[in-house]
């Protein structure tokens, strides 16, 4: 067979061919090299062979033994029996299906490894095992007798025969024709420097461990190249983004951004201060503004943003502010228009839902530079969208938009500064991974005045006590948010719906007093109309989904229950008690998880409870849950994490971003550094990752 390398397309290695090639290609396995980088979820510890005459019922083991005889058995269901000994006893394999097929893969004398769980009817026996086929008694095991690499399945691959056994096969046998080596691109001082395994030995042990310990020397090797390839992609966005220079000049705060904050009905925190002080003299340097803006639930972000905003309106420019929700923009949009007015400036809407002529006015303000700062959602990315003098790019809640939508609203001004924001505080690591590209500015302290939430966690069998509180609560005239995962009931999710679970506390829970129902799927007006009449007070009961997660801000609603609480990620649970506890009466939330209820959910929950420290929050939920689910990694355009762990790798980050800094700092490098820049400039361009700037 000829010697096949890392670029050989999938479908000429044997055992593949056009039709499995396709599936492979489903789950990204286009060359060889994709091949070996498809790296096994799980493993299973086969290693240990127990004879026979040593087997205990309810066990899990290996056997190997010679097949002494065979038969189909007649009874209430037909079965398949093999008889496997190997000199100290025998056992039976039993098999209820496929058992004419199965027949004939058997042979008298035959040598072959079992792997099942061991169980006793009338002797000792094993149903449905994993089988595999010794050539001989010293044969290599792949499947058995071993740390045996379980790798993710789909039904595509299954389809067209490509099982956990065949991938393993395929896997081995393109590790053995695969050349004497496969190439190291790091330089070996390196790899000596940082203890790190060769890159060929790692890739071996990731599929074919000889212990436990070589599953975890090769994963942190190949989570070393897989942040250092994440680094260089950071990294190099951000020279090009410091290497671009913008159009607008910008004066020294006057006049109007200090009648900005004097008029404002409260007074800023310290934090608050710095954060816009920082932010406008970022503004005035000649290359473009890339920062984050952090801080936890209610600390204030959005004040600070409009106040960059004004300074750009003050300037002559327009400032574009994106929101996640139409909920959100529009409560934005809201809350600042008359105000904003009220200083000479001009404010403008744009989302999806917008009638026809109300957006087509929106454009044309926004084209003739009329709206000064425009709030909007994803509709400012839409193509009719054209900005006057587009210099200031604020995007809210940054975690919902991928950097590829950050560029496209960034690419409607000439090099404009950029703002985003996240009310999910987020872990230095997570941060510096995610936004290295970005500066960081954090505000800590919260608003003065602002009383601590109480948080809860019950059991669903505690509802009927529960109604009997929320009922005795309204009728002191207190609010309360109802919150459920779905919108209407999924027959594959069984998770109460919004909209059933409303009809139903209407009519039976709550019939005395006055509920609404908010949700993505409500038309604008509806939804518009029940914020306004919970706002007012017209709604005692406010029913919603997760769409209200994001900055909703009504001061009188003080009583939130979350259902379903045990779905929910930590951060995301914060997020939504930021909803409440934000005017003169202290929050109370009451979490209710659905039996049944994991130990690591039950942790979560405890959290919950214990902290509302949005910080604190963040750095356990990214413990418990890693930086994929905690933070959505696939939206950022940037490649998904798939060995490295943020929790456990995190000592490797500085290590790689110190590394990648000096690769791209023009200076001198070496023969074997410069090879290792070769190497990440090519695999950063065969993925053609979504990394626009604008």
């Amino acid at each position: 067979m000829p010697e096949i390398s890392l670029p050989t397309e999938i479908q000429f290695v044997k055992g593949v061919g056009p039709r499995r090639a396709e599936a492979l290609a489903m789950v990204g396995i286009r060359t060889v090299a994709d091949l070996l980088y498809y790296l096994p979820r799980r493993y299973l510890d086969r290693s240990v062979i127990t004879p026979i005459g040593a087997l205990r019922s309810e066990t899990a083991v290996t056997v190997i033994g010679k097949v002494m005889g065979k038969g189909i058995l007649k009874g209430k269901r037909q079965r398949l029996e093999v008889m496997l000994g190997d000199g100290t006893g025998y056992i039976a394999l039993i098999w209820f299906s496929g058992i004419r097929f199965l027949e004939k893969y058997f042979s008298k004398g035959e040598i072959y490894a079992a792997t099942g769980a061991v169980s006793y009817f009338q002797q000792l026996q094993m149903v449905h095992p994993e089988m595999e086929r010794m050539e001989d008694d010293d044969s290599e095991l792949i499947h058995a007798g071993r740390i045996v690499p379980v790798y993710p399945a789909t039904s595509e691959l299954k389809e067209t025969g490509l099982t956990g056994r065949v991938m393993r096969r395929l896997v081995k046998q393109t590790l053995e024709l695969c050349s004497e080596r496969l190439p190291e691109p790091l330089p070996r001082a390196l790899v000596q420097e940082h203890g790190l395994a060769p890159f060929d030995r790692a890739i071996r042990s990731i599929h074919f461990p000889e212990s436990a310990g070589d599953i975890e020397t090769a994963r942190r090797r190949l989570a070393f190249d897989e942040l250092l390839e994440l680094q260089y992609l950071i990294l190099r966005m951000r020279k090009k983004i410091r290497s671009a220079g913008k159009m607008e000049k910008y004066q020294p705060p006057g006049n109007l951004l200090g009648r900005f904050v004097k008029q404002l009905p409260f007074q800023l925190t310290e934090d608050q201060n710095k954060a816009i002080n920082v932010i406008v003299a970022d503004i005035q340097k000649e290359r473009p503004m890339h920062r984050l803006l952090q801080g936890d639930v209610g600390c204030g972000k959005t004040v600070v943003a409009l106040a960059a905003s004004v300074f750009a309106a003050e300037n002559g420019y327009q400032a574009a502010f994106m929101a996640p929700t139409e909920l959100l923009a529009e409560q934005h949009y809201r809350n600042w228009a008359e105000f904003l007015n009220r200083l000479g400036i001009k404010a403008g809407l744009l989302t999806g839902s917008l009638p026809g002529a109300e957006k087509k006015e929106a454009h044309r303000a926004v084209a003739s530079g009329e709206a000064q700062i425009v709030f909007g959602t994803h509709a400012l990315l839409s193509e009719p969208v054209k900005f006057s003098r587009l210099s200031l790019v604020i995007i809210d809640e940054q975690h919902r938009f991928g950097v590829m939508q950050r560029g496209n609203l960034v690419g409607k001004g000439r090099h404009p500064d950029t703002l985003v924001m996240s009310a999910t505080p987020i872990p230095r690591t997570l941060a510096l991974t995610l936004y290295g590209d970005l500066d960081l500015t954090t505000i800590r302290s919260m608003p003065p005045g602002r009383k601590p939430t109480r948080t809860v966690w019950r059991n669903a069998t505690a509802r009927p006590e529960i109604y009997k509180f929320l009922k005795e609560q309204l009728k002191t005239g207190r609010q309360i948010f109802f919150i459920y995962p779905l919108v209407e009931k999924s027959e594959k999710v069984d998770l109460q719906a919004a909209e059933e679970e409303y009809e139903r506390l209407k009519k039976d829970i709550f019939p005395e007093f006055r509920l609404g129902l908010v949700h993505g799927r409500i038309k604008r007006e509806q939804r518009e109309k029940a914020i306004a009449d919970f706002r007012s007070g017209r709604l005692q009961v406010l029913v919603a989904t997760t769409v209200i997660e994001v900055g909703i801000d009504i001061p009188s609603a003080s009583i939130m229950v979350i259902e379903h609480a045990e779905r929910f990620g930590l951060s995301q649970l914060h997020q939504l008690r930021g909803r409440v506890g934000r005017g003169t009466e202290a929050g109370l939330v009451i979490a209710i998880a659905t039996p049944p209820i994991s130990d690591m959910a039950k942790e979560r929950l405890e959290l919950f409870r214990s902290s509302s420290d949005g910080f604190e929050i963040a750095e356990a939920d990214l413990r418990l849950r890693g930086p994929g689910e905690f933070f959505g990694t696939r939206q950022h355009g940037l490649p998904e994490l798939r060995i490295a762990n943020l929790s456990k790798d995190d000592d490797l980050l500085p290590i790689t971003r110190h590394i990648v800094t000096e690769l791209l700092s023009d200076k001198g490098l070496d023969s074997e550094r410069q090879n290792l820049l070769g190497y990440l400039m090519k695999k950063a361009s065969l993925k053609k990752y979504n990394l626009q700037t604008g």
